[in-house]
């Protein structure tokens, strides 16, 4: 495996450089093996390092997933649609984009949504007769597969009453809800998880590995490639180059000297990568006032537009060129700017990445003395939710919320702290926008938390808000689609670096679908975890408001593009 490139300014380096010699002289790579919970904060670290292990799993339980995987394709299933979040689902989104579909294997479907036209889009593409419905939840209690495994139930039972069971297979760790419900429901199968392995790092474990193999993606070679990776991770000194060490100090030490946004460039055949990374570094780091901000598919610009609190991590396969030509990399490295170029040679060495990346982020985190295993303020964002979604059901509504301005089909909403901060609502909506993306100062992001769904043309018209900020403010931006942030970069937005300047956005919802065996539906719960999102935000003293679009999304996304821009 060809080891990544590193262009360091020298003030990058000798931080780097000083980390090394540390990590050397404090034997840090072999306690971290050891599960040594002191590298970090000395809680309970040690117990969630069962991912370093992942790549040595058990050639028979390999082969189990690669059975399953023909079984699904003798049975001549059309369609595989994986219901999880987070860590549940990302692995699996970038095996089946990476690959593609492969020759008489099922198509491999991820929804990781709650948007009621997110999941009738994702449904429409369906054969529900050959469906096979894959829902992974490590808790198993998880609010959105759980209410999702309800409904594709309900609308599967439609067509056979008698077997509907046989369509679906779970992934979940051992005396989960999830495995009782799939027993009394006699699902075709279940997978278990390690429960020492957080969901983000579980990509080489069944939560990865079983999408892939439906899909027919050989996932022995995966993790024969990561066995490797992990070798070369456990035998190689810190002092020679160690392929995850020094790519987890490169990236805590440029957090901890200022350059704590991780622009990430992907190449086309890599392109779904950047999701997963978002989510493994964003919910690892960002805590306690620290992290590493993921800049992920923002819009190119100029190099001198680019501020010093970037790191630059080009990744590429094979033959393909990046997304920048390298005369613009030359630029940056001209500039001061650190870039990191790791190129792998085929898909399947991705097995390798998800191990060196895996590593490198736990060692990022020591270096910025956070927890990389916990995710607290996820956490407390669930808990608002979860209060919301019962008084819905209480009531037969949310509460309450009055707009502090309005604007033809628009509505945005503040603290009113905020609000008064930013001039009143004698400014107007389109005043107070304006006033909002003015808080946006050197050092600062840009975030779009966009409760709609991702759709070609929405992520298109939210690009264009991102490239005008990007352009008029010259700060790093980032875009995430509601509730799936919530699980990756909602972390550090709210538990991070406070120097985030976040612009959610709702919409009305024409053809809403109720949730089977509840009082709501996905609309509402949507509702209630942008409420709980933005609630979140606000406690933790975020620069926050959001605008509500009425009518139809994309007209309102539309109008809102223009006023920014």
């Amino acid at each position: 495996m060809k080891p990544p490139k590193y262009e360091l300014p020298g003030r990058l380096a000798m931080e780097v450089e000083s980390l090394r010699r540390d990590w050397e002289s404090g034997d840090k790579l072999d306690r971290l093996w050891n599960h040594d919970s002191s590298l970090w904060t000395g809680q309970d670290e040690g117990r969630w390092l069962g991912w370093l292990d992942a790549p040595n799993t058990p050639a028979n339980e390999v082969s189990s997933w690669l059975e399953f995987g023909r079984e699904i394709r003798d049975a001549r299933f059309s369609d595989v649609l994986l219901l999880g979040m987070g860590g549940s689902s990302l692995c699996a989104e970038v095996l089946g984009r990476t690959f593609g579909r492969q020759a008489r294997f099922p198509a491999l479907h991820v929804l990781d949504s709650t948007d009621p036209a997110q999941i009738q889009t994702v449904e429409a593409r369906l054969n529900l007769r050959r469906t096979l419905c894959v829902v992974a939840s490590k808790s198993g209690s998880t609010l959105e597969p759980k209410a999702l495994m309800h409904y594709f139930w309900a609308r599967m039972q439609t067509d056979r009453p008698s077997n509907v069971g046989a369509s679906f297979a779970a992934i979940t760790d051992p005396g989960s809800e999830l495995e009782a419900t799939a027993q009394e429901l006699s699902f075709r199968r279940i997978f278990f998880g390690t429960p020492s392995i957080g969901g983000r790092f579980s990509a080489l474990s069944p939560f990865g590995m079983v999408p892939g193999a439906v899909a027919g993606i050989d996932v022995s070679r995966l993790m024969s490639r990561a066995k490797e990776m992990a070798k070369l991770c456990r035998s190689t000194p810190v002092r020679a180059g160690n392929p995850a060490v020094d790519l987890g100090l490169t990236l805590g030490a440029a957090a901890v000297t200022g350059r704590d946004k991780l622009t990430l460039l992907s190449s086309p055949g890599l392109g779904s990568l950047g999701a997963w990374l978002e989510q493994l570094i964003a919910e690892s780091t960002g805590k306690n006032g620290k992290g590493i901000i993921p800049v992920n598919l923002e819009p190119a610009t100029r190099v001198d537009n680019y501020d010093d609190d970037r790191i630059f991590v080009e990744l590429c396969i094979g033959d393909e060129p990046g997304p920048f030509e390298p005369e613009v990399i030359e630029a940056l490295v001209e500039a001061g700017h650190p870039v990191i170029s790791v190129r792998i040679a085929d898909a399947y060495d991705l097995g390798g990445e998800f191990f060196r990346w895996e590593l490198a982020t736990a060692v990022a985190g020591s270096v910025l003395k956070v927890n990389p295993f916990d995710q607290p303020d996820v956490e407390a964002s669930k808990i608002v939710t979860r209060e919301l979604t019962d008084t819905y059901e209480r009531t037969g509504t949310l509460p309450e919320e009055s707009p502090v301005a309005v604007l033809e089909g628009l509505e945005l909403y503040a603290d009113s702290e905020y609000a008064d901060k930013l001039g009143g609502a004698e400014l107007g909506l389109e005043g107070l926008l304006r006033a909002h993306i003015d808080q946006n100062q050197t050092g600062d992001y840009f975030a779009l938390l966009a409760f709609v769904e991702r759709s070609v043309d929405h992520e298109n018209l939210l690009q264009e808000v991102r490239g005008s900020v990007l352009e008029g403010r010259g700060v790093a931006t980032c875009l995430g689609f509601g509730p799936r942030f919530l699980h990756s970069t909602g972390q550090a937005y709210k538990g991070g670096p406070n120097t985030g300047v976040f612009l959610q956005i709702t919409a009305d919802h024409s053809n809403d679908l109720p949730v089977p065996k509840s009082g709501y539906s996905f609309g509402t719960i949507e509702a209630a975890q942008a409420r709980g999102d933005f609630a979140v935000l606000v406690d933790r003293d975020r620069r926050a408001v959001r605008v509500h679009l009425e009518g139809d999304p994309e007209q309102g996304l539309r109008k809102l593009q223009q006023l920014l821009n």
